[in-house]
């Protein structure tokens, strides 16, 4: 599908245009630039719930970088795929380092629907543990001053019935189906059906699976044993499709495939995160798969422990403090 200049102009491709305009406001301090970035009532679903304001993104995005002024987020990979002639939806992993704090490192994942060069609906996911970790910080101690608002708009809809022709983000082009309906079997069989020993069939055998709290997982093994300790505290659960997009570039070593993910279970397993209560957890997250001769070489999976832990420590009585902003 050819992308008109519209969507993404004065860059040269959307690309261009995610990795210039991130920088300019996160890097170069062009808070404002918010206000031509997104439509003014955009919406931004994160691990805390859905925001549906501009200010509340730009208020966020200020206290963010006040708070951490020498942090330098560097686009790891964009993923980018026309939505009509005139948007787009990418996924861009951003690696997070510190210019003073040379040990830190994190990465967050933003999904952003830009319709004529503005965001109308994004997609947000950030490993706040690893954060925590890596100051020095008790993660349930700042799960406790968080509130889960929870979801609304598209993500309380059911999961798109085929999300190879339709996600969240509207109708997507039908890029690379093989390569995408792996992917999906691949969640349905192994992270919903449970059917561990099956990794090996989509995977290669060295495989590389960055996740959450800046850990890296390598073999089919290794895989296996990071998936169950995901799921442990929540063994009933379920992951839900929401939405796909791909690129092949030679820039980011061949075909990705992004994947917008929402989990659903109950607090009722391994007691992970103290006494167990029983009550729903939903766990936003995205992960980006590299794909080369046809088996998956790589994923990047993105997602909060800490907006997880804040959910089960509301439900059992800890009284959150109520931030008016979850950006």
């Amino acid at each position: 599908m050819d992308l008109k200049p519209i969507a993404y102009e004065p860059y040269a491709d959307p690309d261009d245009f995610i990795r210039e305009v991130t920088d300019l406001i996160w890097i170069k301090r062009a808070i404002g630039h918010i206000r031509e970035n997104y439509v003014d009532d955009s919406i931004v679903h994160g691990v805390y719930g859905t925001s549906v304001t501009r200010e509340e993104v730009i208020q966020g995005s200020l206290m963010r970088i006040s708070n951490t002024p020498n942090r330098v987020g560097q686009a790891e990979d964009i993923i980018w795929e026309a939505r009509g002639d005139d948007a787009f939806l990418s996924s861009h992993l951003v690696l997070s380092t510190d210019l003073e704090n040379l040990d830190f490192r994190t990465r967050g994942i933003a999904n952003c629907l830009y319709r004529r060069g503005r965001m109308v609906e994004e997609w947000v996911v950030r490993d706040g543990v690893a954060v925590a970790r890596q100051l020095g910080q008790d993660p349930d101690q700042l799960a406790r001053l968080k509130a889960f608002r929870g979801f609304s708009g598209s993500m309380v809809e059911p999961a798109p019935a085929d999300v190879i022709a339709v996600g969240d983000s509207g109708p997507r082009p039908d890029d690379h189906r093989n390569e995408v309906q792996m992917v999906l079997e691949f969640i349905e069989a192994v992270w919903n059906g449970r059917e561990l020993e099956r990794v090996e069939e989509f995977w290669i055998r060295d495989l590389v699976l960055n996740t959450i709290d800046d850990r890296t997982i390598v073999r089919p093994e290794g895989y296996r044993r990071a998936l169950l300790r995901m799921l442990r505290p929540f063994p009933g659960g379920r992951f839900e499709v929401r939405d796909v997009v791909t690129h092949d570039s030679p820039r980011y070593a061949g075909l990705r495939v992004a994947v917008t993910w929402k989990f659903s279970g109950l607090y009722d397993g391994a007691a992970d995160f103290g006494p167990l209560t029983g009550s729903p957890v939903e766990i936003l997250g995205i992960s980006q798969f590299l794909i080369q001769s046809g088996r998956i070489v790589k994923e990047t999976r993105v997602y909060d422990d800490i907006a997880t832990r804040a959910q089960i420590f509301a439900a059992r009585g800890d009284e959150p403090f109520l931030s008016p902003n979850i950006y």
